[in-house]
């Protein structure tokens, strides 16, 4: 969006966790949706029992180990798509997932977008809009064909900008990332989910649940 500093590939190469709360705030532009990030979990590849690539790359995982600036879209429980900004050092798998955020421009198409995948005719309301990682993906338009997407290139269909400066600073809360289980799930080990204070957009943490 003009008037936007955008998230550089140098900036998004620091570790996961320095990277992952400073995204909040920050605006994910895809086409005629703008969506301000108000929740992310971060997962750190081999050395993270709970991330995808904990076990090393494969074709699936493959763009979680860089460079930075990539997109890492995955099919979620053969239910939904889910988001991630790959970060880190090419090589180190590295990705913060996009659990929710607050729609700000182009709400009448994210609305649109999830009202068709809804079996429901009830009305999608604006907290509901992009809260979960799975209705974040779906309102802002990504999917399979947005995996690999490079958010730092010149003229790309979706980017991140960063946040506007605010009269004082947000207040950001951490804990357990959403549905981990085994050791990634420990909210002591790895408390690696981090959300704004006081936004209703945030998803409500539920524990793993045995599949």
């Amino acid at each position: 969006m003009a008037g936007h500093r955008r998230w550089t590939r140098a900036e998004l190469a620091g570790p996961v966790l320095d990277v992952a709360p400073l995204l909040l705030g920050s605006l994910l532009v895809h086409g005629p949706v703008a969506l301000r990030i108000t929740e992310v979990e971060a997962y750190a590849g081999t050395d993270d029992p709970g991330s995808h690539a904990f076990r090393g790359p494969t074709p699936r995982t493959q763009v979680m180990f860089g460079p930075a600036g990539h997109l890492y879209c995955y099919f979620s429980y053969g239910m939904h798509w889910a988001a991630n900004v790959v970060t880190g050092e090419a090589g180190r798998a590295s990705a913060v997932l996009l659990r929710a955020g607050e729609v700000v421009r182009g709400d009448e198409v994210a609305r649109e977008r999830r009202q068709r995948a809804r079996r429901s005719a009830s009305v999608v309301t604006d907290r509901e809009l992009a809260r979960g990682p799975g209705n974040l993906a779906r309102a802002v338009g990504l999917g399979r064909e947005q995996d690999g997407l490079d958010l730092c290139a010149a003229g790309a269909p979706a980017y991140l900008t960063h946040p506007e400066p605010a009269s004082r600073a947000p207040v950001v809360r951490r804990g357990p990332r959403v549905g981990v289980s085994g050791e990634g799930g420990s909210g002591r080990r790895y408390p690696w989910r981090f959300w704004l204070d006081d936004e209703p957009t945030v998803s409500t943490y539920r524990a793993a649940v045995r599949r």
